[in-house]
């Protein structure tokens, strides 16, 4: 899905704003406080619902006003237009709009168009916590693998329920247990199946990862291994029975895809360890552009990939190589930058347009 109209109204500092994108690359051009990562922001929550810079949505909202909303004329792969859009209010209620159909479902709008980002702040996903990189995986996996979600979903709802049945045993000693015994085979039902999809899932990603950390890292010999979360040698059954009283003494369930991790090495060691703050970003990157070819051979989708302040720790060889790659997958693009010099490069592409924002006013240069 490529977007060839937006429409921002109330969003941060930019009142109203209306863009006609290349549906190639976009290239924003700003000083810093000018509105271009908002812009990017706004673009983002089509694809999350949510913002990249905040986790309350309140705060995205124009001073003085109520709600900010965001809508987009797109086209998808086979040529068929779509109107999609969604509105935030300062109560926290969320409603979107899928070609006339309302909805208050997060899923409804996210499936429509596959967003990524890569920001200063994307080698988090190396060196934050194991959620970041399940939320990357289960992101690739929502995309591609239709069941996938529901899978999820049932798992998350189970697991609720488990935990909440861990804390009234750890409070009661004569707790019947038969019950966290009934929902651990029903967690381990779930949880086999989501393991199974992301297993098959990095098999195949490790394939296209392989290729393209070559070109952007090939100093290094990166590998990439997925931990599912509990002893390799028992099925998930098992590893819950085995860690019952334990997880009843903690209150919470201690093994299960939840816990689930993807590690990555570089020349054999863990690569936070070996890799340099820059060579992160590029490893992150080689990550992201894996999931967008896999997207795109997979599904025969196109996707949305947002890049801010691609200067920063990036040299220009680099910023030209993950842009030419990123362009050949068929992907829109939207980059920002501080000054046009940082991206000096894209005067050899044709299709693209340049965009200059400033106090909030995004204007299309000609």
């Amino acid at each position: 899905m490529k977007l060839d109209q937006v429409q921002i109204t109330q969003f941060r500092n930019i009142s109203s704003a209306h863009i006609i994108p290349s549906p190639h690359l976009n290239v924003v051009v700003g000083q810093n406080g000018s509105g271009k990562s908002s812009f990017l922001e706004s673009l983002h929550y089509l694809g999350f619902g949510r913002s990249f810079r905040t986790s309350k949505h309140k705060s995205v909202i124009q001073e003085a006003h109520n709600q900010f909303s965001v809508f987009a004329l797109c086209t998808d792969s086979e040529g068929e237009k779509h109107k999609i859009g969604f509105l935030r209010n300062s109560n926290d209620e969320f409603q979107c709009s899928i070609n006339g159909e309302k909805s208050q479902r997060l899923a409804d709008l996210v499936a429509h168009i596959p967003v990524q980002i890569f920001t200063p702040q994307s080698s988090d996903l190396l060196l934050g916590a194991p959620n970041l990189r399940r939320r990357f995986i289960d992101w690739g996996l929502f995309h591609v693998e239709q069941s996938y979600y529901s899978l999820s979903m049932s798992y998350s709802k189970i697991l609720k329920q488990r935990n909440a049945l861990l804390k009234s045993a750890q409070k009661s000693p004569n707790f019947d247990t038969s019950q966290i015994v009934y929902w651990s085979h029903q967690l381990a039902i779930f949880g086999e199946k989501v393991s199974k999809h992301r297993v098959n899932y990095i098999s195949a990603l490790k394939l296209i990862f392989n290729r393209i950390s070559l070109q952007f890292l090939p100093e290094f010999s990166l590998e990439i291994s997925y931990n599912r979360g509990w002893d390799n040698s028992l099925s998930l059954v098992d590893a819950l029975d085995k860690k019952l009283s334990t997880d009843i003494k903690m209150g919470f369930t201690s093994v299960g895809i939840h816990k689930a991790d993807l590690k990555l090495l570089a020349n054999g060691v863990n690569a936070i360890e070996r890799l340099s703050r820059g060579q992160l970003r590029m490893l992150v990157a080689a990550l992201q552009l894996s999931q967008t070819l896999y997207l795109t051979e997979t599904t025969k989708k196109s996707g949305v990939f947002l890049l801010d302040d691609i200067g920063a720790e990036l040299d220009l060889q680099k910023r030209e190589a993950f842009i030419d790659e990123l362009l050949k997958t068929n992907t829109q693009l939207f980059v920002t930058a501080i000054e046009e010099s940082q991206l000096s490069f894209v005067e050899k592409y044709n299709d693209k347009k340049m965009f200059h924002v400033e106090h909030g006013h995004v204007k299309e240069e000609q």
